[in-house]
């Protein structure tokens, strides 16, 4: 460091150096902030936990340093006892994390499921005494284990809805009865204090606006009641004189009573703020992470997290499942609704806990009212919250789970035609698996409404705004279903849901019920559609092709939301234009810019017209002031705009004549386009993609062979009509097939549509660009298809010989590959792959990987891609297949002759050679480790610090390491040409020995090493 100036500064403590504290240049940067203190770098290392300069990313270089007796090769007995510290180490490592794995997956799930099945099953007080046992007991662990898991995800998503409920409840505020609760006596409370004398006639009109003077403007306006937009506002409350005295001394007394509440409130606000440390909660903060939590930084605090789960889980088992149960059972019971004789029904225990929650909350709203008579207001407050936890529970699950399972279950009976299904095959299904019926009725009804709230959302963004009142806009920010299920009373909501099934309930029998029915008449020989056969195309490899590359590419690239928003808007356009309900259905047109320009700007004009105008135009009245407006309440318009009934962004229209009649007319085209349009998707693409595969197979189409005599009997036409369509292949491809195709003709004729008017120079361009385009891209184009072709399929051949072939074939039988189904299966298993790989540890085929995927097609790099990632992949794959058939089928039979013997060598080669290259890898990996280990023991016994390395380009490192060996050969020259003189000549052999033993002596070690890699 002596070569720096006095003028160089730490680019952190601007401080120049000194002789204890030396400036370093460890990066690229220069200038001003080229130079630090090593101290300095340490500290930020360790604050921003970085090791690479975050200006030009270079690392930090750290050469260490060992104390002077340290020894050149470890001792032994160091090298053991550090292998035993690590042996140790790791062992009580794999125990902890045992007790830990034993403890959350094994004792909390299990205690949780026992726990619930005996507090269902207990029928008497000895099995209830006989809980503590049967909880550890040994049988059925694995099985339990599993079930108490989904029963410990139960309670928590219990606990998490109850903290989001009262933050939603503390936030938002409870309904109306809830908090009017403490109106009463706040009331009184204020009146008596801000009353207390009579005022004269006059006075309530300056009182109350300085009431008014609160800083949320909030003092004369009602905090619950929305605002009615209809009726005007009152400005002077002493125009109403015919009202009576006593709503009018309320009305004056409300200011004051909820300035007193507030000022309570207050009060209470500033004596927590008073008590509240907030060095308490960063220091809880602090100590409670997710590892000390769950048990991962090598603690035992987390056993007490353990029984606090337990306790946790138990009491919302108890509290939250049990005694819903119990009133529920005990009041069927009562009603001899239950009998032990009758076979109990299919999820008996979940009908009869809703059942015991419905029961619970009836129950609550007697007591609530019965505590309002007799004004105990807590025990009433207590009660409401409770019957709002009671309230949204019920709601969530008739919304989330019982809704769309009705949705389900209405999808699949409209479509048993379809199928080629009847109810009574639907009963046989449900009865031998329930829970999987329920949970994939589930699934299609939650599917259905989720489509059906996007179509209604894309219709808003085409219809004009307020067209589509009745449907809830959940696009819109202001919308908290959680907070409308607590305000809004549960009778609105019956309403709601019962509209919502209607809705659903009719939309399924126009896109489904009624177009099947109308093509079992018109077209008898389509349907049912078959969704089983023996086509020989019928296999695992056409399905994950479809799954893995034809529905992505499809759902990606068709842009279906613009077209299908294209079309709306077209349709809208020509029944608002049939109908005349322009102005009703279509949003009001945005008054053009520039119709305002000219009259706006007169300098635009020309000179002498302008002068013109301006002489002749008689001066313009000043603008009328508009009258200030009365100050409004901001919280009381906010709460009125939530809970108004029109949307936010109503436009007005102009009502027809006979508008009742155009909007029947307008219902009934869209009945009937909704069903055409079903009625297109259900044929179109089903009937093209039958035609494709029948050209391609020779399989029959939608038409029934002809019945052959002697083959089936002509008094049986359902018979051969079933044969018929189990030689159909299955609907799913011809489906995909032919809406792809239709894709590709309508993106075809929407890009003629849109070039033709254009004319021919405008065509002629585009295709120039287009091929163009297709020639900058056909080596990527074709290289990505080499690549997409060839690594899957050797993939998908390594993985069957190695894993499935072993697995599946018996030892002397005679495997058959089929490659296209090898393809298929190396498809889902490269992309497996290559997930993993982008997840896993940084080494070159990830970085490799994310370059590729971070050039794309625009930036191809065809050597980068050749070198890095197809070469290497090909020839590891090639290898793998080549290198074990050659053993098995050039060496191995030189030395056996038994045929039997080479079939099970074939067999055998494989699985065994990659039992030898993992163990391989193993043992590589093993040394490596050791090496680690050798290094850190090094590293903790004689390390005594470390010293910043200076960065140097390149080229000066390599200048500085040749001047060096050409003085170290100078000197070695010089030296060995004084020991000839000195010494008598030795022979070659000695000469070249001491040659030898000069050039190790003087090799010097390197002085620059990363830390990387001589540090831990």
């Amino acid at each position: 460091m002596d070569d720096l100036s006095q003028g160089d500064i730490c680019r952190v403590c601007r401080c120049e150096a000194l002789p204890d504290r030396p400036l370093f240049y460890p990066c690229i940067c220069t200038g001003s902030i080229k130079y630090i203190h090593q101290d300095c770098l340490m500290q930020w290392m360790r604050y921003s936990h970085k090791e690479y300069c975050e200006l030009c990313g270079h690392r930090f270089s750290f050469q260490p340093i060992y104390a002077p007796d340290m020894p050149r090769v470890l001792p032994l007995r160091d090298v053991l006892v550090g292998l035993m510290s690590a042996v140790f180490e790791g062992a009580r490592c794999w125990l902890h994390y045992s007790l830990v794995g034993m403890a959350w997956f094994g004792v909390v799930p299990l205690s949780a499921y026992r726990t619930y099945r005996y507090l269902f099953r207990a029928n008497s007080f000895d099995m209830i005494l006989s809980l503590p046992f049967d909880i550890f007991s040994m049988d059925n662990l694995t099985v339990d284990s599993f079930r108490g898991c989904f029963v410990v995800t139960c309670t928590l998503l219990a606990f998490i809805g109850l903290v989001w409920l009262r933050e939603q409840i503390l936030h938002g505020g409870g309904p109306d009865w809830l908090e009017r609760d403490e109106a009463p006596a706040a009331a009184a409370a204020a009146a008596a204090a801000a009353v207390p004398a009579p005022v004269p006639a006059a006075a309530p009109a300056a009182v109350v606006p300085e009431a008014a003077q609160d800083d949320n403007n909030n003092g004369d306006a009602p905090q619950d009641v929305p605002m009615d937009n209809e009726a005007p506002a009152v400005a002077n409350p002493a125009d109403n004189e015919g009202d009576a005295a006593q709503p009018a001394a309320a009305a004056a007394a409300a200011p004051a009573a909820r300035i007193a509440a507030g000022a309570g409130a207050a009060a209470d606000v500033d004596n927590d703020e008073q008590n509240w440390n907030p060095m308490e909660w960063d220091r809880a903060a602090e100590e409670l992470t997710w590892e000390r939590l769950l048990g991962l930084d090598g603690s035992l605090v987390f056993l007490e997290h353990v029984f606090w789960i337990i306790s946790l889980n138990t009491m919302f088992i108890f509290t939250f499942a049990f005694c819903p149960y119990c009133v529920g059972n005990f009041i069927l019971s009562s009603m001899d609704l239950l009998q032990p004789e009758k076979p109990l029904l299919h999820f008996h225990g979940m009908i009869t806990t809703l059942f015991g929650y419905c029961c619970i909350g009836l129950t609550l709203v007697v007591l609530h009212f019965f505590a309002r008579v007799f004004r105990m207001r807590r025990i009433c407050w207590f009660i409401g919250l409770c019957y709002i936890v009671v309230k949204v529970s019920l709601l969530s699950v008739v919304e989330i789970g019982v809704l769309p399972l009705i949705c389900g279950w209405w999808l699949d009976i409209c479509s048993l035609p379809l199928l080629d299904a009847s109810l009574k095959d639907r009963k046989a299904s449900f009865k031998a698996a329930p829970g999987t019926s329920i949970f994939v009725h589930w699934m299609f009804g939650m599917v259905y409404v989720y489509y059906f709230a996007a179509f209604i959302s894309l219709l808003r963004e085409v219809l004009r705004p307020g067209v589509l009142w009745i449907f809830r806009n959940v696009n819109d920010p202001d919308f908290s279903p959680i907070q409308e299920m607590i305000h809004v009373p549960i009778v609105r909501h019956v309403r709601r849901l019962v509209a919502s099934a209607m809705i659903f309930g009719f939309a399924v029998l126009l896109m489904l019920w009624l177009p099947i029915r109308i093509l079992q008449v018109v077209w008898p020989n389509f349907l049912p559609y078959a969704l089983s056969g023996d086509s020989e195309v019928n296999d695992l490899s056409l399905q994950l092709l479809l799954l893995q590359i034809v529905l992505p590419g499809f759902f990606e690239q068709t842009q279906t939301r613009t077209w299908l928003k294209s079309l709306l808007r077209i349709w809208c356009r020509a029944v608002a234009w049939l109908l005349g309900i322009r102005s009703y259905l279509l949003p009001a047109p945005e008054p053009p810019a520039d119709a305002a320009e000219p009259a706006a700007d007169p300098v635009a004009q020309p000179d002498g017209a302008a002068g013109a105008a301006v002489a002749a135009a008689p001066p313009a009245p000043p603008p009328a002031v508009p009258e200030p407006a009365a100050p409004r309440n901001l919280a009381a318009a906010h709460q009125a705009i939530m809970q108004r009934d029109v949307p936010v962004g109503f436009q007005p229209y102009e009502r027809p004549t006979f508008f009742v009649l155009r909007l029947s007319a307008l219902l009934t085209l869209m009945c009937f386009s909704i069903m055409c349009a079903a009625m297109l998707m259900l044929t179109v693409p089903v009937y093209i993609g039958r035609r494709l595969m029948m050209a391609w197979t020779g399989q029959p189409g939608d038409k029934a062979a002809p019945i052959v005599a002697g083959d089936v009997p002509l008094a049986d036409p359902e018979a051969a009509r079933k044969s018929e369509r189990m030689l159909r292949p299955h609907e799913l491809y011809t489906a995909e097939i032919g809406g792809y195709l239709c894709w590709i003709v309508s993106r075809g004729i929407a890009v003629v549509v849109t070039l033709l008017p254009q004319g021919r120079t405008a065509i002629v361009n585009k295709l120039k660009h287009w091929a163009r385009v297709a020639l900058q891209y056909a080596l990527p184009v074709l290289t990505l298809l080499g690549i997409f072709v060839l690594v899957p399929l050797l993939f998908g051949l390594v993985l069957e010989l190695v894993v499935v072939i072993p697995l599946r074939v018996p030892m002397l039988h005679t495997p058959i590959h089929f490659l296209w189904q090898d393809w298929a299966l190396g498809v889902l298993y490269t992309k497996i792959a290559i997930a993993v790989t982008l997840m896993g540890p940084d080494w070159h085929l990830k970085r490799a990987l994310e370059r590729a995927y971070t050039d794309g097609l625009r930036d191809f790099d065809l050597k980068f891609v050749m070198n890095d990632l197809a070469v290497p992949v090909v020839t590891t794959l090639g290898l793998a297949l080549a290198i074990p058939y050659v053993l098995s089928e050039s060496i191995i039979p030189m030395f056996v002759a038994d045929p039997n013997d080479r079939i099970i060598v074939y067999r055998l080669v494989y699985p065994l050679s990659a039992i030898l290259v993992s163990s391989i890898c193993f043992v590589l990996f093993q040394i490596k480790q050791l090496k680690k280990l050798y290094l850190s023991i090094k590293v903790d016994k004689y390390l005594v610090g470390q010293r910043l390395v200076n960065y140097e380009h390149r080229k000066k490192q390599q200048a500085a390491q040749e001047k060096a060996r050409l003085e170290a050969e100078e000197a070695r020259l010089a030296q060995a040409q004084g020991e000839d003189d000195a010494n008598p000549p030795m022979d070659l052999a000695e000469q070249a020995a001491l040659h030898a033993r000069r050039r190790r002596q003087q090799l010097a070690r390197p002085l620059l090493v990363d830390a990387n890699e001589e540090l831990l």
